[in-house]
């Protein structure tokens, strides 16, 4: 059995959903620090004049030290309008921009007041969208304790997992102190290769959300995304790759 754990994102670029694609379950790590203007709550979708970010407010105010399963969203800012009509109108023109309509009312017609509610609603209704097939579960679910990769163990160990796929942003800290030969679970490195696929506004732009993606190529979507995926790296070849 494989699994993914990472923290859940607002509209995850292409390589979050390739990583769902790859593993049997995905663990949304909510029971961690959130980060303010992180991925967490932000992402990017194409204009005419470039790249554009669509954050979610989050209230941060005396708030230090907050889980991401803490985060409140700052309902005093009327941010589902401002998104939603930013996506209708960069992708008015957009091949597939009907296919969404009924997703763009469902998400951004309720009234949020969880920032992990909202992202796991994105995640897993975006994934239902490309027909990607995983289960979904929550680690503060699992109410383990630990730190770093050695919490990543303890999940694994929950779920009955012997090989876990990580995000390669995450090599530095699992290499630093590396438990997973120790416990019997194989250890991946993520290995992609983004994609070039049809766009609006001009020159191509790469690592934004996959509504980007969604909006250009609709039911070709997942078989764009999986053109990116290659062989895992293992540890030993992780170790040697330099992360901008």
């Amino acid at each position: 059995m494989r699994i993914a754990i990472m923290q859940p994102t607002y509209l995850g670029w292409i390589g979050y959903f390739s990583l769902i694609d790859r593993v049997d379950a995905f663990v949304f790590h909510d029971d961690v620090k959130y980060n303010h203007q992180s991925w967490q709550q932000r992402n990017r979708i194409k204009t005419q004049d470039g790249p554009m970010w669509l954050t979610v407010p989050v209230l941060t105010s005396g708030r230090s030290g907050q889980l991401i399963l803490e985060a409140e969203i700052n309902d005093e800012e009327n941010w589902e309008h401002k998104h939603q009509a930013s996506i209708h109108t960069n992708y008015a023109s957009a091949q597939y921009l009907s296919d969404l309509g009924d997703w763009l009312d469902e998400t951004y017609s309720q009234d949020w007041t969880s920032l992990c509610d909202l992202n796991v609603h994105v995640v897993t209704t975006l994934a239902d969208k490309l027909e990607i097939e995983a289960d979904f579960v929550f680690a503060s679910e699992l109410d383990l304790e630990g730190r770093k990769a050695h919490k990543l163990i303890k999940i694994c160990n929950a779920l009955g997992a012997d090989e876990y796929f990580s995000p390669l942003g995450s090599k530095d800290y699992i290499e630093s102190d590396n438990p997973f030969p120790d416990a019997g679970i194989n250890l991946f490195y993520q290995h992609y290769d983004h994609p070039t696929y049809s766009q609006l506004h001009g020159e191509f732009i790469s690592h934004l959300s996959v509504i980007d993606l969604l909006m250009n190529e609709g039911p070709d979507s997942l078989s764009i995304i999986r053109e990116g995926q290659k062989t895992p790296y293992t540890s030993e070849e992780a170790r040697d790759i330099d992360i901008d």
